[in-house]
């Protein structure tokens, strides 16, 4: 009887040393997006995405970042380029920072909203998580417009259940001095409080079990 007690209380503590294992494996966050995520135009390590890393590092939260944005990047290169990066990585959690540069460049919204569903539906296949960043467009581009691309994430949000930025500039976007000289990138001041628009919904992926 005594062997069979021993062998059970083996067997548990073996059982939970593999659930812990399992619980604290760092996870690989893939971030996908355009110069907002890729530091245009900054000191290597300022950008919102290092800075993502290094409050992982700081709460002691075991996980990798993967920044595969590429400035220019529209919705249609981020569809191309990320069966690869899945298929490479094995990201838990993919945060989907995108469509910026199609609203700048006028394209429109419909494709945009599918090149976008297109991606979170693959993430969703191969078991990550999904972020969704949003952003909005200038007034200028007329208020039909803008307020389409700018629901078109709130849209994928619910259709999901997805967890979303609304808008990863806000408290920056109304302020010139956060910006670099072409007015339309944000400056290394500023990429903190993208941080922080960012954080309150990434952190509750990043430590789901």
């Amino acid at each position: 009887m005594l062997v069979s007690l021993n062998k059970l209380w083996v067997g548990a503590l073996l059982l939970l040393a593999a659930s812990a294992s399992a619980y604290s494996a760092p996870k690989t966050v893939l971030v996908l997006g355009d110069s907002l995520s890729a530091e245009y135009g900054l000191n290597r390590g300022s950008g919102w995405v290092a800075l993502l890393e290094k409050k992982l590092k700081a709460e002691r939260i075991s996980a990798t970042i993967v920044n595969a944005s590429i400035s220019g990047e529209t919705t249609s290169g981020g569809r191309a380029r990320l069966p690869a990066l899945i298929r490479q990585h094995k990201p838990s959690v993919v945060v989907i920072e995108l469509g910026a540069n199609d609203g700048l460049r006028g394209l429109p919204v419909a494709s945009a909203e599918d090149n976008l569903r297109t991606m979170v539906d693959l993430a969703r296949k191969n078991d990550a998580q999904v972020l969704l960043v949003g952003m909005r467009m200038p007034p200028n581009y007329g208020r039909a417009y803008t307020e389409q691309f700018f629901n078109m994430y709130t849209k994928l949000s619910t259709r999901y259940k997805a967890p979303l930025v609304p808008f990863m500039l806000e408290g920056v976007a109304d302020q010139p001095k956060l910006f670099q000289a072409d007015r339309l990138h944000p400056n290394a001041d500023a990429h903190p409080i993208i941080l922080a628009n960012i954080w309150p919904k990434f952190k509750p992926l990043v430590k789901a079990q």
